[in-house]
């Protein structure tokens, strides 16, 4: 996964959200559906397909779905 779109079919199609590119920027709180066990099941989805470890404590710190992107993505 390398781009925020990859990101949005991810979320649509593994995780079974109906989310586009306008609600990555939402509180999570404000996203249709989320859950923690949504963040559990995206971290170890977001490893298996970049191929790196994911720092938990950095996804636990986001509170949009464009800031868990950022800090699985990262530099």
């Amino acid at each position: 996964m390398t781009t925020i779109d990859d990101f949005v079919a991810l979320l649509r199609d593994e995780l079974g959200l109906d989310v586009g590119r306008e609600d990555l920027g939402r509180s999570l709180d404000e996203v249709a559906g989320w859950n923690s066990i949504h963040l559990l099941a995206l971290a170890t989805r977001l490893e298996r397909v970049s191929g790196r470890p994911v720092v938990l404590p950095e996804l636990l710190k986001a509170g949009s779905l464009e800031e868990i992107y950022a800090a699985a993505v990262g530099p």
